[in-house]
């Protein structure tokens, strides 16, 4: 069902999932308009073999997205101020709690947030050698005194429009760890004829003149 929803060929489904079985941490990238959203929860999905959406979590980041709305933090309430665990955290102890099963956190126009800023200590821990379960394993004290670790059940997905180059780029030291895998506008899904050779064209010119597959138009605006 996957094939069909995203039109993506059998070896390309197949190694985009040994990247991702291997990585554990993977960006889905490409021009806007390309169905990277669209794919995000539905690979999730289609490699957990059913549609359970407790085992789903999405997210997005914005320019004002921190580590207390990601981890953990302290929050105004009506006595004061109290500690507020954020959707990372909650997932990953819910994970913990299952371990026999996959679990996908995705993260929507990552390159948006400050991600260094945002990720803090994670930035380790999120290795696929250093997760919970595994050998290397390694913990954190955060600074509420929780011990935290990533279990190795847990999968985390991000999308990024290649286009955006006025936002955050991702640091060298969050690149190694995340396998970037280029998606790209497939005009096999526009049904009009002729509308379907212009966008060929126009893209092919877009990519040669600008010598990069950044500022294609992607399939979805039509």
């Amino acid at each position: 069902d996957f094939l069909a929803d995203v039109y993506m060929e059998s070896d390309e489904y197949a190694t985009l999932v040994e990247l991702i079985r291997s990585k554990q941490n993977v960006i889905l990238q490409g021009a806007p308009g390309v169905g990277k959203t669209f794919a995000a929860k539905r690979l999730a999905y289609s490699m957990m073999g059913m549609k359970d959406q407790n085992r789903v979590m999405m997210i997005q980041f914005h320019q004002s997205y921190s580590y207390e709305d990601f981890i953990m933090g302290f929050r105004p309430a009506t006595t004061g101020f109290e500690l507020k665990k954020g959707p990372f955290y909650t997932f990953c102890k819910k994970a913990e709690t299952d371990i026999e099963n996959d679990y996908f956190f995705i993260i929507d126009e990552i390159n948006r947030g400050n991600i260094s800023k945002v990720f803090g200590e994670l930035i380790t821990l999120i290795e696929e050698d250093k997760r919970w379960g595994e050998i290397n394993a390694l913990s954190v004290t955060l600074p509420s005194g929780q011990v935290f670790a990533v279990p190795n059940n847990l999968f985390i997905v991000g999308t990024m429009n290649s286009a955006d180059k006025s936002i955050s780029l991702i640091d060298t030291a969050l690149r190694r760890r995340f396998e970037f895998i280029e998606v790209t506008p497939n005009i096999e899904l526009i049904s009009d004829l002729t509308l379907r050779s212009v966008l060929e064209k126009l893209n092919t010119s877009l990519a040669r003149e600008l010598d990069s597959t950044d500022l294609l138009i992607g399939h979805a605006y039509f």
